[in-house]
């Protein structure tokens, strides 16, 4: 019953206010219609006051329509009370006489005086703000866009926050759009609360004088003065409503409502209020100044700032105490031990940076977590805790990666910073950096200048994407170092959980853990995914029954999962290929010898170079028309041309001939590699 009654309230409100035009309406009603505007103005102001943020508020261009239009109606209302009976109400008459004291001219006075105030300062204040605000904001949309995309690319947030986040950024451009255009309302009100009151003035005097036999002065002091209390009654409501207008379109997103953050604000520099306090005490002694007003005022900012530097000592004793009561600040055994534990993944933070381990939702630990998932759904691989601290050694605003105790890579994330990539960056100020994962160049700018850096064509990450980018690259390039042997127990037990057979025939009748883990680690080590193991497991029960061997291991793996191989390298539903040329690559074959480190391929160092070289040479060739390719050899030597190429072509992948031709995709050639000898015939 509720929800319906709300439903149908704004559609009969607009029918009532409607009905306001044509129909008369007694006086009673019109006090309580005038009274019921006066609230909903001060209700809406107030709302915008404890909003966090203006979306929080998005039905407020429509509101301000229905409300303004509600005014129109009772002005109309009004006018035919106060022309028809010289009587319009007890609220319109109180205004009249109480709150200017039945004055025409005091009246009159007022009424300019709100009028200007309103359509002057708050009006075409808030007219360009929200102009202005429209602007930018539609400008920004497609930077944001991208970040959000850029996001979801590298798994740091999932399908439907990335949704959520596309339809918060449309929102708001709908929003200050809406609110550009509904800025126009409030401006149009103002001007005609003055064209009303000066037809009311008139035409109450023709009425007074010609229907009403009054005299001029008496018809001038009875309808001017129910006329500027009907301008009052309804400009003071219009006032409200253009200062909410205000408000809103110059809120910025906020954790708390304006209050807080106002006070907050206010009161974090003791120092200015002592300044401030000092001042008013000084301007008490000139002459004919209230003195007493000045010293209250002055002594009490002088009070407020001593509360403010208890208050500072106590929060600075309580984290203080914080420190010493910690265990993990102690010299016991087991925090010596804890202390001395070497961490699989480490995040460490200049003192600067150590605000983005905050507890807001976006902060670095959450999207760590999620980096965390997306690795372990696209590879398999459960990467280990991040541990995150801070490092008074580092330099200001650095960060260092770390795997196994060992620096893995390093960048600087500013506070206070985002960083634009793009190539038009010279309007931009700070000097040209380069991105740590794919080197683009970039500058860190201020947070202030996103806007104009997103309007220079260029896209703009946050700190904490730069950080949390950065930390992926790291751990997918390092995907077999971070897989430890309880891991693979976790792993196969799962396995065990679904598929039992296949564990029980390999684990450890066959193979130990260590030989998995070794088989598993040399997957990863080409970004090959482990999230199918009942499939790996059953290829390594069918190889370690002829040999143990660790390539001939992984070579079976990777043939049981040669469909997925080829799928993460098409192009629709094309392959790319670089062949080697069967000349060279029989001689190759024959040339193929085991060593202690997996077969190598015996070539001379002239052999070796025009090998390479003609590699280089098609990688560039290919990659200068776009595309992207996989390097295509017999099965024997995948694992021996793979160690040779792979250093030397920018990770160029190496599939065998089993591996394409396992998928069902059609195969383009775009290269050929050729020997000396080949060239040269």
């Amino acid at each position: 019953m509720n929800k319906n009654l709300a439903k149908l309230a704004v559609p009969l409100g607009v029918v009532g206010i409607i009905l306001l035009l044509v129909v008369p309406i007694p006086a009673f009603v019109l006090d309580l219609l005038i009274i019921v505007n006066i609230m909903l103005a001060l209700v809406t102001l107030l709302t915008t006051m404890f909003v966090k943020k203006p979306l929080d508020f998005s039905v407020f261009p429509s509101l301000l329509l229905v409300a303004t239009l509600f005014r129109l109606g009772l002005n109309v209302a009004s006018t035919r009370l106060v022309l028809g009976n010289g009587y319009a109400g007890e609220v319109i008459g109180a205004f009249g006489q109480v709150a200017v004291g039945g004055s025409i001219i005091i009246g009159a006075v007022i009424f300019l005086i709100l009028v200007v105030i309103q359509f002057v300062v708050v009006t075409k204040g808030a007219e360009r703000v929200a102009e202005v605000g429209a602007r930018f904001t539609l400008d920004a949309m497609p930077g944001k866009q991208m970040a959000i995309d850029a996001d979801l690319n590298a798994g740091l947030i999932t399908d439907v926050q990335a949704r959520e986040r596309r339809a918060e950024v449309s929102a708001e451009a709908d929003f200050y759009g809406a609110m550009d255009g509904a800025s126009k309302f409030v401006k149009g009100d103002a001007i005609a609360g003055i064209i009303i009151i000066i037809i009311n003035i008139v035409g109450g005097i023709a009425i007074g004088v010609i229907q009403s036999g009054l005299s001029i002065g008496d018809a001038v002091n009875k309808y001017t003065l129910l006329t500027i209390g009907d301008g009052l009654v309804t400009q003071i409501p219009a006032l409200l409503m253009a200062v909410s207008t205000g408000m809103i379109v110059t809120r910025s997103n906020a954790e708390s409502d304006m209050g807080s953050t106002a006070g907050a604000q206010l009161s974090q520099s003791r120092y200015a209020l002592i300044i401030a306090g000092v001042a008013a005490i000084l301007m008490a002694f000139i002459p004919g100044m209230p003195i007493i007003l000045f010293l209250i005022v002055g002594l009490s900012l002088i009070l407020i700032a001593q509360r403010i530097k208890a208050r500072e000592a106590v929060k600075k004793l309580e984290i203080e105490t914080a420190a010493i009561a910690d265990p993990a600040s102690g010299s016991t055994t087991e925090n010596l031990i804890e202390q001395m534990r070497v961490h699989a993944l480490e995040i460490l933070l200049a003192p600067d940076l150590v605000d983005l381990v905050s507890d807001a939702s976006d902060d670095l630990l959450s999207r760590v977590r999620s980096l965390r998932r997306k690795i372990a759904m696209d590879m398999g691989l459960v990467v280990p805790p991040v541990r995150t601290r801070d490092s008074i050694e580092l330099p200001p605003a650095t960060y260092v990666i770390r795997i196994a105790g060992v620096e893995a890579g390093r960048g600087i994330a500013p506070a206070g910073k985002v960083l634009a990539l793009g190539e038009a960056l010279d309007a931009l100020p700070g000097a040209v950096t380069l991105e740590p994962v794919f080197g683009l160049t970039g500058k860190w700018v201020p947070s202030e200048m996103r806007h104009s850096a997103e309007m220079t064509g260029a896209t703009v990450i946050d700190r904490v994407s730069v950080v949390v980018t950065h930390l992926s690259s790291i751990i997918m390039g390092n995907a077999a170092r971070l897989l430890s042997r309880e891991d693979v127990r976790v792993l196969t037990e799962g396995v065990k959980e679904i598929n039992p057979a296949a564990v029980d025939e390999l684990v450890p009748g066959l193979l130990s853990l260590a030989e998995v883990q070794r088989v598993l680690q040399g997957l990863l080590l080409e970004q090959v995914a482990i999230n199918d193991l009942p499939r790996i497991y059953e290829a390594l029960s069918l190889r370690a029954k002829v040999s143990s061997d660790p390539e001939g291991l992984i070579e079976a793996a990777r043939a049981a999962l040669g469909p997925a191989l080829s799928a993460r390298h098409l192009d629709g539903q094309t392959l790319h290929v670089i062949m080697i040329d069967p000349l060279l690559e029989q001689s190759m074959l024959e040339g193929l010898r085991p060593s202690e480190l997996g077969t190598q391929i015996i070539i001379d160092q002239h052999a070796l170079e025009s090998l390479l070289g003609s590699v280089r040479d098609v990688v560039a060739r290919v990659e200068g028309t776009g595309m992207s390719a996989v390097l295509v050899c017999a099965p024997a030597l995948r694992p021996a041309i793979r160690r040779l190429v792979s250093a030397q072509s920018g990770g160029l992948p190496v599939l065998s001939y089993q591996e394409v031709t396992s998928a069902n995709v059609n195969i383009e050639t775009v290269g050929v590699v050729r020997g000396a000898e080949s060239i040269s015939a």
